[in-house]
């Protein structure tokens, strides 16, 4: 299985995807799944968008073509984390 990409944004770039992303790529090797996680702005995402497979997001960002969004804040209210790493894992396309 190849790689996944996983554009993880918030508003910022730093403090809250920072923590969603180093969640997300805990929670997905302990299901087996490989991820290369990058974080960024929300303002970045258009520029930043191509190449990757999914979109995590603490904040509404406007269009991204194709690649699947996940907007959620579970993994820092620490509520529903469980649900959404199975609404990743389902957009990535990967068996549960």
């Amino acid at each position: 299985m190849a790689k996944k990409k996983i554009l993880v944004a918030c508003g910022s770039g730093i403090a809250t995807s920072t923590v969603v992303a180093n969640k997300v790529k805990e929670l997905l090797n302990s299901k087996g799944v490989d991820a290369h996680i990058q974080q960024c702005k929300a303002a970045e995402v258009p520029s930043l968008i191509d190449g990757f497979d999914l979109l995590v997001t603490t904040t509404p960002i406007g269009d991204v073509g194709n690649v699947p969004v996940v907007r959620t804040i579970s993994f820092i209210s620490g509520i529903g984390i469980e649900k959404d790493i199975e609404l990743i894992i389902e957009k990535l396309g990967l068996e549960k």
